[in-house]
């Protein structure tokens, strides 16, 4: 999966790659009521602008992601100065209020996320085979305090179609992954599209505490 992933990147195969903020992600994280301010984790970001957009709103974004060549093509496209370092096995990038952490997302852990407040995922959950997505909501739970709000782009192919990536993730897969450790709420569901037959799903996360 991992060499899949940067296989795409160093050959330029990244159609998932939007030129705008998703539509979604600009229509409902105003609603979620995320505190200002708050550290927003982006897991497995690629050079997604959706990160411009947060950062435009105030929240300081921690991206994760695989590939460097999408984090040197973020920094070559974005405005400012770019400044480097290494910390706990990951090299770090930080381009205003954007901070990109080149690594694996499974190796980052909760004495780096201390500051995360908040998270999105819009290419995540969908990149991942199945036998992974257990894993990675497992993860995502460990890393975000209480409290914490986040917003979940899932994609549902109609004819159940299992291959990927972008996976088909349906939405009783989703409460199955997260209801354990988040509240969950379908926010909006998209119409299929046309030709390769998704259907987007906005969903609404709240990481229940240790008494829920």
């Amino acid at each position: 999966m991992a060499n899949e992933w940067l296989e795409r990147w160093r050959e330029g195969r990244i159609g998932f790659h939007r030129d705008r903020p998703h539509p979604l992600l600009v229509t409902h994280w105003p609603g979620l009521q995320v505190r200002p301010g708050a550290k927003v984790l982006v897991p497995l970001c690629g050079k997604s602008l959706d990160m411009r957009w947060l950062a435009s709103g105030d929240h300081p974004v921690l991206g994760i992601e695989l590939a460097p060549e999408a984090i040197e093509q973020f920094v070559a496209e974005g405005q400012g100065v770019v400044t480097r370092y290494h910390q706990a096995g990951f090299q770090i990038c930080r381009q205003g209020n954007v901070e990109l952490w080149q690594g694996d997302f499974f190796h980052f852990h909760i004495q780096q996320a201390a500051e995360i407040g908040a998270f999105y995922d819009r290419a995540s959950l969908i990149a991942l085979p199945p036998a992974t997505r257990q894993r990675y909501a497992f993860h995502l739970a460990q890393l975000v305090p209480p409290g914490s709000r986040g917003l979940l782009i899932s994609l549902e192919r109609g004819t159940g179609d299992a291959g990927g990536p972008p996976y088909s993730v349906s939405n009783e897969e989703v409460h199955g992954l997260f209801d354990s450790n988040f509240r969950v709420t379908l926010l909006a569901q998209g119409e299929p599209e046309a030709g390769s037959g998704f259907r987007e799903s906005a969903w609404a996360l709240l990481r229940r505490g240790p008494l829920e």
